[in-house]
């Protein structure tokens, strides 16, 4: 199972705190030294040192020029870049709107041919009926404080689902089956929406699986929702932010999990089942 999804982007800051630290003592120095050296104060290199604060780019270099290591500034600063990338906060993706949040990520998707979904708590935006998807972004809407642009935003992600029907692209979707069940956006959205998983499933390029509740669950636990694009990235989203993840170990976590998750859920008849059962219980 993935470690806490924020580990990963303060795991990327801490191994550049660490490089940082590691040419201040192959250098000779201490925190004071190097501190005076770049004109700051000792507990500015403390907090660097123990990735409290990232260091800006402008702190790389005086740092490696303290340190006679200005041939190390320029990795040093593109893995700074990466880390400070890996954990976007929603109030910094969505100052905008939610428009231009769902605008965003567009490029992704249709460079992307193949897509890894997994979904505990809401069904995957791409097979998301469009009252769904407005019931869902006014709640986000509401929660954040956003300025209100839902109507444009789901228009965006209703765009987006063009890729679904082309052919090109391959979906494996991966529901836990309490989602089914959860109730959000009312009884006649939850029934739409269940209604179109349904003919969605039965599309060429995509594999539905539903993960189904049971008592003896020893495998396959759950864990955030996440999407894996072709075998390059990662997204994840929490309550905080937009985590985005490249390193290829980390990258086969997820497909480590994916799989284990593929292995308890239900596909074809018995997924059909599931949701159809869903659909009954909503009367």
């Amino acid at each position: 199972m993935p470690a806490s999804p924020s580990s990963s982007a303060q795991a990327a800051r801490k191994a550049v705190a660490e490089r940082l630290r590691e040419l201040m003592l192959d250098a000779g120095l201490n925190g004071k030294q190097l501190a005076a050296r770049c004109g700051w104060t000792p507990a500015k290199t403390s907090r660097i040192i123990n990735a409290k604060t990232p260091p800006s780019d402008a702190d790389i270099r005086a740092w490696c020029a303290a340190c006679g290591a200005d041939d190390q500034a320029g990795d040093l600063i593109a893995r700074s870049r990466q880390a400070d990338a890996m954990f976007l906060e929603w109030r910094r993706m969505e100052r905008s709107g939610l428009r231009q949040a769902q605008q965003s990520v567009r490029p992704l998707y249709e460079r992307t041919r193949s897509f890894r979904a997994y979904a505990p708590w809401v069904l995957p935006g791409m097979v998301q009926t469009r009252a769904y998807t407005t019931r869902v972004l006014t709640a986000i809407r509401d929660r954040r404080g956003l300025v209100d642009d839902v109507e444009a935003a789901v228009g965006e992600r209703m765009d987006r689902q063009h890729i679904l029907y082309e052919g090109r692209h391959r979906f494996a979707l991966l529901i836990e089956e309490s989602v089914l069940r959860n109730g959000l956006g009312g009884r006649p959205v939850m029934l739409e929406q269940l209604r179109h998983l349904l003919t969605v499933g039965r599309l060429p390029n995509v594999s539905l699986g539903v993960v189904p509740m049971r008592p003896d669950r020893d495998n396959g636990w759950p864990v955030e929702g996440f999407w894996i694009y072709d075998q390059t990235q990662v997204n994840v989203e929490l309550v905080s932010g937009y985590l985005t993840i490249t390193q290829p170990s980390e990258i086969a976590m997820y497909e480590k999990v994916f799989a284990e998750l593929s292995d308890v859920a239900v596909r074809g008849a018995p997924a059909r089942a599931l949701i159809t059962a869903a659909i009954d219980a909503l009367g």
